[in-house]
């Protein structure tokens, strides 16, 4: 079980007291916003350093397009693992298991976070 999956069954776990029907929706959404974050913060960091390394490996446009690209094929994927019979066997394994409980508010403000980071990795550019 990787760290994504224990974070998508915490936000999951949080909001299906309030939210019965929409609970899953709302934690595959977070732990896809996630991970295009990540991606995004990666993906500034890494041109910042070629930036500064004077390497051109691939222009700006190509770059953005490519991270859309991702940022699809991520939300997909997500969608496939968490909507069907992987998420039913990861819930039952995870129900075995008594695992901590993250931070809801830290939870949420991890994405903006990166995007910030990001932000500032794009201004050495």
């Amino acid at each position: 079980m990787t760290i994504f999956d224990k974070l998508f069954f915490s936000v999951f776990s949080q909001y299906k007291t309030r939210y019965k029907k929409k609970a899953n929706t709302i934690a595959l959404a977070y732990t896809s916003v996630l991970q295009i974050t990540l991606l995004f913060l990666l993906g500034c960091f890494f041109a910042a350093f070629f930036s500064q390394m004077n390497y051109n490996a691939m222009s700006s446009e190509k770059a953005w397009i490519a991270f859309i690209l991702l940022s699809i094929g991520v939300y997909f994927t997500n969608w496939l693992k968490y909507n069907g019979k992987t998420r039913k066997i990861l819930n039952a394994k995870l129900n075995k298991k008594k695992t901590q409980q993250y931070n809801i508010k830290m939870l949420l403000a991890l994405p903006f976070i990166c995007v910030g980071f990001g932000f500032l990795f794009l201004q050495a550019l």
